[in-house]
């Protein structure tokens, strides 16, 4: 994961230094969140469009920190990354319908069932595997996205 402090001078800087991302992904979220698709989705799904103005402060932050080693500036967008990573966990930790387990199960890792065991035989994983041993995948990319 890339942050903006380096990994080796974590232990200089405050204690969750580590949730800030570099500059340019602040200033890439706010662009995101200010285009007109952003808003027109954020209209359908909320019936109101979201105020982006914290990404934007957090870019202008977190340049302030990289430029000048701001600490006060870090702290600021510190403070903003955990308030959003605590909104986003939100549902996760009011989750009242799953009991949190202590450990895995005893028998975890136990062999499949026979049953399942000719089914994974001809999966479309167990498939493309023996054709890999093989050397028949074809070295074109497989990425749908254009």
């Amino acid at each position: 994961m890339e942050t903006e402090v380096a990994v080796d001078q974590m232990e200089s800087y405050p204690r969750f230094s580590w949730l800030v991302k570099p500059c340019e992904r602040y200033k890439e979220e706010y662009s995101e969140c200010t285009s007109i698709k952003a808003k027109f989705h954020q209209y359908f799904i909320n019936g109101e469009t979201e105020d982006c103005s914290q990404w934007k402060k957090d870019y202008n932050s977190c340049l302030d920190f990289r430029n000048k080693r701001d600490l006060e500036a870090l702290d600021n967008v510190i403070t903003s990354e955990r308030l959003r990573r605590k909104k986003r966990l939100e549902g996760h930790y009011q989750n009242d319908v799953w009991e949190p387990r202590e450990s895995p199960p005893e028998d975890w890792n136990k062999p499949i069932p026979k049953e399942y065991a000719a089914d994974q035989d001809i999966s479309y994983l167990a498939q493309k595997c023996r054709e890999l041993k093989e050397g028949k995948v074809e070295s074109h990319s497989m990425c749908s996205i254009s």
